[in-house]
């Protein structure tokens, strides 16, 4: 397999680096199982991005004019509940904050009253019966470290659609990680995301290209 290390600046410039990588470098395939099934997808082997400011504004991607947004933060707001909290819809199978809601607390928790050098404020998402879903969780781990006094994130994806999932997903991660600080006590850090599938879908190869090109 093949490792793609990227380093970026914030959220916009991450994406915009790995929709390029992606282009150029992803594998393509027909998809056998899973969202889009039968179509066909590019994606990297597996990914490696640092994000050194990932709280830098704006959060979603400043898109060049003409072209639509892949987010919006008036969505990463109404999507903070279903990553922090364990309300669900009824036609959901699952949301992360099912997950993560108590975990969350108890993280803050450990820090603050523990102290903070400790390798076990590691957060999961899903369970043994995950697998058997339609639709298994796409984020598996959110893991924490606090150093020089700010608190860093490590997150782990299965697989990561690039156009739309990644920059929300990320605006929202980083938004809890701001509470997260905030609740601790600490600043605000780094974002180092892993993905041994963040891909592109057919249906958006050709947005890819523009926004690569007018990036």
């Amino acid at each position: 397999m093949r490792i793609s290390a990227i380093e970026a600046r914030d959220l916009s410039e991450a994406w915009f680096l790995c929709l390029n990588r992606t282009l150029t470098e992803g594998r393509e395939y027909k998809i056998d199982r899973g969202s889009y099934a039968g179509q066909r997808r590019k994606e990297l082997d597996y990914l490696v991005l640092h994000i050194k400011y990932p709280g830098s504004r704006p959060l979603i991607p400043d898109v060049p004019q003409g072209l639509p947004p892949p987010s919006t933060m008036e969505y990463i707001e109404s999507y903070l509940p279903y990553l922090m909290t364990a309300h669900r819809a009824q036609a959901e199978q699952y949301t992360y904050g099912q997950y993560l809601e108590k975990q969350i607390a108890e993280v803050i928790r450990m820090y603050k009253e523990d102290g903070h050098n400790t390798n076990q404020a590691f957060m999961a998402v899903g369970d043994a019966q995950s697998i058997f879903l339609s639709d298994p969780p796409c984020l598996r781990m959110i893991d924490t470290r606090i150093s020089d006094n700010r608190l860093n994130f490590a997150v782990y994806f299965r697989s990561w659609d690039l156009w739309a999932g990644f920059p929300s997903n990320l605006a929202a991660i980083q938004l809890l990680k701001e509470y997260m600080a905030s609740e601790i006590g600490v600043e605000d850090g780094e974002i180092i995301a892993t993905s041994k599938g963040l891909h592109l879908y057919e249906y958006c190869w050709g947005l890819a290209r523009t926004a690569a090109r007018m990036e």
